[in-house]
């Protein structure tokens, strides 16, 4: 007979996995653990003495995740004659599971107050990875000989089994804390507990402090120097609520192992006078140097600081840093919109990835490939491998090298329009969709290839003001009332013609006077929107493209007619939203299509997606699953164009 435990996850990655594997090894409990569809089934020899203790332990160690949905439990007759195996073919970059952070603040514990405490379930392990197989020779602790506990640990059962990059303070990484005057170095419990504690207390003295942290270099700072770079690092968790104005589901992915970065509303008012919004982007303490600089923070009575992901150059009163080399990648950002959830942007927890049945087919995109590794696709970064034989490569518009003779460009939005087919498996399937990264684009899929019906047009920031005036007649009276009435507004737009690579909704931010001149600016300033209804912006397609001009000249009408800015950055989501329903219906009917898909970093927007849900709601739409909707997912895409 058997006990079995399910797991309702979305996530195709193996951390749940492993700690439940960790544990049921641990106690000798011959289990079956298995992955299907949207479940982690764990099954457990039910006649083994000690089953509810491990089942207990199970509960203690797996971790939040905002991808685990759901869980039962059941018998049945299913016999158990093994003990499941850890799977460790390649590393993750995760938050630390608890387990690691009670380890961290056990003074009994050899990695008290150790910043590199990790294990085969959780911590910034990918970091550190230099090439596969995945092997301690392969990673930058190569050099570093483990003490024979941390061998015996990789080497027997437990969550530190095939934890190829296990240290302690007996076999670890010293760090050296430097000022503009002196320098110190930590290599023991005493020595790093004080490193944080001097670390703290520069900031807490309004300093700025850059740390290579295991997920990469971060500059920390006093909120109060926040600009439109930084996030907010909330540090003490029993004060969250007090200074945020959170959802149960966003408090709870707030503090989940993947430790993701939201977008949410703020209730401390200090706050919202200082960054001039009611809304942040917002973190929780993810790996070990974030932790334990959290920690002394909350000691000292601060609840919250500021940080930005930074470079060695970054300027700081105080760096701290270690002789590693480190391989960082972008932080996970979340978006949730009610019952709605996914991966906005980032790479990490993502990526690396094995998914989907083999192709021989090599996809690259700027920092990813992905090629057939036995029955599946890996999807990792190109400086972890030498070569590949394969028959083709697909290659995303753009990247300029030649790596085959049969080679086949594709453009991104294509490529990620394909990744969402590829995750539902909606191979056979007509679908219709939008993509939506500074520019809207419109595809069909028709069970064979996808077309680009309606592509992006490319934002001429040097003809701003002379497409205005051509548009229609009376619209040069429209720019000369913008010289006259709103001249800083005129003037910044005169500057945006002779700078390079300027973006549409750059231009956007500035005709609405942000101090944020991007789409983040823009979606910040229409979160002030409480109202029910906004303005109507002129979001009308000419020549098969988005009409840049007729949109930007809308929006300059309302804002000399008076028009509130965050109604009208408000008023300018709701009328795409509108403008991506029309097109997506109309195509969706001529096509016969029967699926409709939304991709693109730019729909994890409050005010743009819930236009779309209300829009959309008798045809709810595909998004990516276990990828982001940002331009990341292309390498999973162009894979199968």
């Amino acid at each position: 007979m058997a006990f079995i435990l399910e797991l309702h996850t979305t996530s195709k990655q193996d951390y749940l996995y492993n700690i439940v594997t960790a544990v049921a090894r641990t106690y000798g409990i011959n289990a079956d653990i298995s992955k299907e569809e949207k479940i982690l089934r764990c099954a457990f020899a039910s006649e083994h003495e000690q089953l509810a203790e491990c089942l207990d332990a199970i509960a203690r160690q797996l971790p939040a995740s905002f991808f685990l949905k759901d869980s039962k439990s059941y018998e049945d007759e299913q016999e158990l004659n093994s003990l499941p195996e850890i799977n460790n073919e390649y590393p993750l970059s995760l938050g630390l599971c608890p387990s690691c952070q009670k380890e961290m603040f056990d003074v009994s514990s050899k990695r008290y107050y150790y910043p590199f405490t990790s294990c085969s379930c959780c911590g910034g392990n990918y970091s550190f990875l230099l090439s596969y197989p995945y092997e301690r020779k392969n990673t930058s602790f190569k050099f570093i000989a483990p003490c024979s506990l941390c061998e015996e640990e990789i080497k027997n059962v437990g969550q530190r089994e095939k934890h190829y990059i296990n240290s302690c303070h007996d076999c670890g990484v010293p760090v050296r804390l430097v000022n503009k005057s002196s320098e110190r170095y930590a290599n023991d419990v005493g020595s790093f507990r004080t490193m944080f504690e001097v670390a703290a207390k520069a900031l807490q003295d309004n300093k700025k402090l850059l740390i290579k942290t295991t997920f990469g270099y971060r500059l920390f700072y006093s909120h109060k120097y926040m600009n439109s770079n930084s996030t907010l690092m909330m540090i003490n968790a029993g004060r969250i609520t007090d200074h945020l104005s959170l959802i149960t589901e966003e408090f709870n992915a707030l503090l989940s192992i993947e430790r993701p970065i939201l977008h949410v509303t703020l209730k401390n008012e200090e706050l919202k006078e200082l960054l001039d919004s009611n809304t942040a982007y917002v973190k929780y303490p993810d790996e070990g140097f974030t932790i334990l600089l959290g920690a002394e923070l909350q000691k000292l009575g601060i609840d919250f600081l500021a940080y930005e992901d930074a470079d060695e150059t970054y300027d700081a009163d105080m760096m701290m840093d270690y002789d590693l080399e480190l391989s960082s990648q972008k932080d996970m950002h979340l978006f949730l919109n009610k019952d709605v959830v996914f991966v906005a942007e980032g790479d990490r927890v993502s990526f690396p990835s094995k998914n989907f049945c083999n192709k021989e087919v090599l996809c690259i995109t700027e920092e990813y490939i992905g090629l057939a590794d036995k029955n599946t696709m890996f999807f990792d970064k190109v400086e972890h491998f030498e070569s590949v034989r394969v028959k083709q490569v697909n290659l995303l518009e753009g990247v300029n090298e030649n790596y085959h003779a049969n080679q086949k460009i594709f453009a991104r939005e294509e490529a990620s329009f394909m990744s969402v087919i590829t995750e539902h498996n909606a191979f056979d399937k007509r679908c219709v969709g939008a993509y939506f990264d500074e520019e809207p684009s419109f595809l069909y899929y028709d069970t064979k290839n996808v077309l680009c019906v309606v592509p992006p047009k490319n934002f001429e920031g040097s003809r701003i003001i002379e497409d205005i005036i051509n548009l229609r007649e009376g619209s040069d009276r429209l720019v000369q009332n913008l010289q006259n009435k709103l001249p800083d507004i005129y003037e910044k737009l005169l500057n945006l013609q002779i700078k390079k690579g300027v973006t549409l909704f750059e231009a956007v931010a500035i005709l609405l006077g942000l101090s944020d001149e991007s789409m983040r600016g823009v979606t910040k300033e229409a979160m002030k929107f409480v109202g029910k209804g906004g303005v109507q912006i002129d979001t009308h397609v000419r020549d098969n493209r988005f009409d840049h001009a007729a949109f930007l000249s809308s929006i300059i009408s309302y804002q000399l007619a008076g028009v509130s800015t965050p109604i009208l950055a408000y008023s300018i989501f709701e009328s795409f939203g509108d403008y991506f329903n029309d097109i997506l219906q109309e195509l969706k009917s001529k096509t016969k299509a029967t699926e409709i898909i939304l991709c693109g970093r730019d729909f994890a927007n409050q005010s743009l997606f819930s236009r779309m849900q209300r829009n959309l709601k008798m045809t709810p739409p595909l998004m990516n699953i276990n990828y982001p909707v940002g331009k990341e997912n292309s390498v999973v895409g162009g894979v199968f164009l």
